[in-house]
């Protein structure tokens, strides 16, 4: 049953896999300023508009995130956090009435309230840290969008479970419960045996493509995954290009504007993941029946009688009209989301049916809650009501991860869309599983509507379904997802046809050659494999009249690709469309068509009618329908021969346009477009190839308009070989502003097919002010650092340079106070007993690099590779060393140290040391007046002194020191080719 919705959750479960931020204690949970001490963030932007950000750790991190994002995206933030508090009517009117009834009474703020009560602490505290950078930059981002001044609205506070209300809001149709509706009316209607008979994917899922090539199909040797999801496109986008560094991560992707981290879509540098929809069916609708009781409460009919539901009453504030009152109910199974508020009290009502039977078990004292038109009340369950989990614990998880295994981990708690993953690292590891929560309950759960009171149809508490995996470096080297009835199969009832995936798989299977620039190709296919049914019969269609033969035969030769630039795909077009309204009309079908197409029914909320309506459900089903037994062969034949004729007359008389005129983009709007003077008013509107079952699936709505509002949200190419040649493009920009340079920028990138490059270089980003954040030390007390310390990824580098297949290294001043605790570690352990420091107090080492930092002729730096601490490089004139009392100190001479750091270590990754050594000697060489590298290990080091050796250093003498005795070694300018 539904977790007692009075009653406050027991405490947060104990933490899971990785921490937060440094200082953090298992099982503390950190107050609003949590990160702030760490002094703040950069922003970086690049070409595109981009946001890149760094931190100085994971929770300052996620601020920075909720900071950046409200700068871009406030309106788009205010949208969303409306949306899940069902509050939208409030400034936008009576047309989001519907969608505010529904999230009252599906309870998505108390579940999501839940939800956030669940977390781990750490994930608790990043969420939080997030909801306060947000909160933090709304005024400024508000006043840059003139939405707000247009309705009259000023922005909102964040509550730390707004993010959860977010997503929730946004995914909660995304199993497409609704579908079960439409299945039950087509049973009642036609029969129980017609009830799939229209099972396809249908118009309110949504599906995306994705695909992995292994080291076996790449030019590189190394992964490509990419891929495209397939969602309603909105304005601004649903998804944020963005990149996050910190010293534990660095990771690119495509975040969710008002979602912390980077959920479906993102790359470390060392790993990548990307999902689709699994089709997968793990929300039921139960068949209540509820009544009054003489307090006014509400009582439904369970396995063991009547009992007392919960009930409440809440008021939907409406623009411009009279507010309205909303009674939300929460039964057993869930909250009631079909079926109107109470009756006037005890007495008969509109369901006297149930009444009678009531009156049965509670005499007169109970009358029935008003139900729907035809009687029906029908609650919801689904898993984050029930569990009280969403599944963020994975999402921190998912920036740490660093191989497919922890990916694979992270998403072991994912709960919420059930997603099918693939992943690749760089060691060319894979992964293909199914993500999620899928309960275990009968199969007729997943077709229809089921009895609430019948035992039966209960979940199993505590279980779930197992998820679904499969080998993904097949002996093809290929793996495709794209909703098909593949690896979810198990999990779902309804799926994509399988064109998408069989034709993704045809492309990739012609080369073994593939490159990141070559996915475009991919991602822009045209073909539409299920155009060909209807070509069939009409290659066979009886008695046709010249024009209509001219059709037939132009139509055959088409190379059935829905090219932008295709008169021909228009002209299939609207033979489709002919063909699906004349079965609209047909009498097998009368049923569910015309006067009485579900959609005209009263007993179902208005939101609930894209899933009802039977147009729409034959467009898209059209393959099948004309393909089974729903009429006999000669039937078709003679409908599409109707078809043709109908056709070639209008074409007679209005010769087709190109498909691209008539294929446009209808993006969903909070508000109209309120860009300045109207200049970017119809980029939103461009005009594309593509068709529902293309792998370019730009999903028109057969039979009913050739626009198309659910299509490719954004196109991504992850490189497991060099992530800087991974490519991304989304429908518009970055930034949700109108009048933006980047608001709609990418626009015609996007309908081309083509793809920015992922720019990870920091030297090619354009940096903006730093942003610093308010101390507010007593909130966070086990920070060590002082306030004014910079963490090192935010202080400024004397070098930055990227290293090939390396990354990026930045040499950036020790601070001896803040960098004592991190160079103790490394300076004591065994490892570096040559350092002379194993047995020093952290306090000895602090004061050592105290007198280094106050001579001016030595200096020492931390190299950070990507961020992150790698390396302690010191350097040194040498007639100012004891050093230039052993040697002979020529003109030009500059001496070295260097510490790798533990965590990596010199045989993590191959070359490290020398990759390290490549950028400091560059340094050094960049100062012309510095003619010689002189380096002295200890003469032990043989493994110290072979690597100089390897690098061009010429061997000097041993020499005695009085805490060693060392090698000198030599590396000139002349050695490197640089006199």
């Amino acid at each position: 049953m539904t977790a007692d919705v009075d009653r406050e959750r027991p405490g947060a479960r104990p933490a899971e896999g990785p921490g937060g931020g440094p200082g953090e204690q298992p099982g503390e949970r950190r107050g609003p300023g949590a990160g702030e001490d760490s002094g703040g963030y950069e922003l970086f932007r690049d070409d595109w508009g981009i946001p890149h950000l760094r931190a100085a750790d994971a929770l300052t991190l996620a601020r920075a995130q909720g900071h950046a994002t409200a700068l871009d995206r406030a309106w788009q933030l205010e949208t969303e956090r409306h949306r899940a508090l069902g509050t939208s009517a409030s400034h936008l009117g009576a047309e989001a009435v519907d969608w505010d009834r529904f999230v009252r009474r599906a309870r998505v703020a108390d579940t999501a309230r839940r939800c956030f009560d669940r977390l781990a602490p750490e994930t608790a505290a990043w969420v939080t840290a997030y909801v306060d950078g947000v909160n933090d930059g709304l005024v400024e981002g508000a006043a840059q969008a003139p939405e707000f001044a247009a309705v009259g609205l000023a922005p909102g506070r964040w509550e730390p479970w707004t993010p959860l209300g977010v997503w929730l809001s946004t995914h909660i149709l995304f199993a497409g419960f609704p579908t079960k509706l439409w299945r039950e009316e087509v049973a009642r209607r036609l029969g129980e045996d017609r009830m799939t008979l229209f099972a396809t994917d249908g118009p309110g899922t949504a599906g995306s493509n994705g695909w992995l090539l292994t080291g076996a199909r790449t030019a590189t040797g190394a992964p490509l995954l990419a891929g495209d999801p397939h969602r309603f496109i909105e304005a601004p986008g649903v998804y944020q290009q963005i990149r996050l560094a910190c010293p534990e991560f660095d990771v690119v992707g495509l975040a969710v504007p008002g979602i912390p981290g980077i959920a479906h879509f993102g790359h470390t540098g060392y790993v990548a993941w990307a999902i689709t929809n699994a089709m997968a069916d793990y929300q039921d609708l139960y068949r209540e029946r509820l009544r009054r009781t003489p307090d006014g409460g509400v009582e439904a009919l369970g396995p063991d009688g009547w009992y007392r539901a919960h009930a409440h009453t809440e008021t939907v504030e409406v623009a411009g009209a009279d507010p309205e009152q909303v009674e939300v109910i929460e039964t057993d199974r869930g909250p009631v989301i079909i079926g109107d508020g109470p009756g006037p009290g005890p007495g008969p009502g509109p369901g006297a049916g149930v009444g009678v039977e009531a009156a049965d078990v509670a005499g007169s004292e109970a009358a029935d809650v008003a139900p729907a038109a035809d009687g029906t009340f029908i609650s919801l369950r689904y898993p984050p009501r029930v569990t009280g989990e969403l599944g963020f614990d994975a999402l921190p998880a998912l920036l740490r991860a660093r191989t497919v295994a922890d990916v694979d981990t992270a998403l072991d708690r994912w709960v919420e869309p059930v997603n099918v993953v693939l992943a690749a690292d760089t060691s060319g590891a894979t992964l293909h599983r199914v993500a999620g929560h899928v309960p275990v309950r009968p199969y007729a759960n997943r077709l229809r509507v089921v009895p609430a009171e019948d035992p039966a149809y209960a979940w199993r508490e505590g279980e779930t379904v197992p998820l679904p995996r499969t080998e993904a470096d097949g002996p093809d080297g290929i793996a495709v997802m794209a909703n098909e009835r593949g690896l979810a199969a198990p999990l779902g009832v309804e799926f994509a046809p399988p064109h998408r995936a069989r034709r993704i798989r045809e492309l990739l299977g012609a080369d073994t050659g593939w490159t990141p620039d070559a996915q475009a190709a991919v991602h822009t296919d045209t073909l539409l494999a299920s155009s060909r049914p209807l070509l069939s019969l009409l290659a066979w269609a009886p008695d046709l009249g010249p024009a209509a033969e001219r059709l037939r035969d132009r139509l055959l030769r088409w190379d059935r690709h829905m090219d932008a630039d295709s008169t021909d795909a228009t002209l299939y077009a609207r033979l489709r469309t002919d063909v699906v309204h004349r079965l609209a009309a047909h009498p097998a079908l009368k049923g569910v068509t015309g006067a009485d197409d579900p959609w005209r029914s009263a007993a179902y909320p208005a939101l609930f009618r894209p899933w009802l309506a039977a147009v729409p459900r034959i467009g898209y089903a059209l393959e099948s329908l004309l393909t089974v037994g729903l009429l006999p062969y000669e039937d078709r034949l003679a409908l599409v021969a109707a078809s043709a004729e109908a056709v070639a007359a209008a074409a007679d008389e209005t010769p087709p346009a190109p498909w691209g005129e008539l294929h446009r983009l209808s993006p969903w709007q909070a508000l109209p477009d309120l860009a300045p003077d109207g200049v970017d008013a119809q980029a939103i509107r461009p005009g594309v190839a593509g068709d529902h079952d293309c792998v370019l699936s730009t999903s028109s709505v057969p039979g009913v308009t050739d626009l198309f509002a659910r299509g490719p949200a954004a196109r991504y190419v992850w490189d497991l070989a060099r992530r800087e040649d991974s490519r991304w493009a989304v429908p518009f920009g970055a930034s949700g502003v109108p009048g933006s340079a980047h608001h709609r920028d990418q626009t015609p990138l996007w309908a081309r097919g083509a793809l920015a490059p992922v720019v990870t270089d920091w030297n090619l980003l354009h940096r903006t002010t730093p942003h610093r954040t308010t101390h507010r030390r007593e909130e966070n007390p086990a920070m060590t650092a002082a306030p004014e310390s910079l963490a090192p990824a935010l202080r400024p580098a004397v070098h930055e340079q990227k290293v090939e297949g390396f990354g990026t290294v930045r040499l950036v001043p020790v601070d001896p106070a803040a960098d004592a605790e991190l160079l103790h570690g490394w300076v004591t352990e065994e490892r570096a007993r040559f350092w002379g420091m194993a047995d020093h107090t952290r306090e000895q080492v602090r004061e050592i690099y105290e007198f280094v930092d106050s001579l001016p002729t030595h200096h020492a730096y931390l190299a950070l590779r990507d961020g992150v601490p790698a390396a302690l490089f010191q350097t040194y004139e040498p007639d100012a060393d004891p050093v230039g009392e052993c040697y002979d100190v020529q003109p030009g001479d500059f001496g070295v140290h260097l510490l790798i750091a533990p965590a990596e270590g010199e045989g993590a990754v191959r070359g490290y040391t020398e990759a390290l050594l490549t950028a400091f000697i560059a340094y050094v060489f960049s100062d012309p007046a510095h003619v010689r590298v002189v380096v002295e290990p200890d003469a032990r080091n043989e493994k110290a002194i072979a690597r100089m050796v390897r690098m061009g250093f010429e061997l000097g003498p041993e020499i005695k020191k009085p805490e060693k005795t060392a090698r000198l070694a030599f590396l000139t300018r002349a050695a490197l080719g640089l006199a």
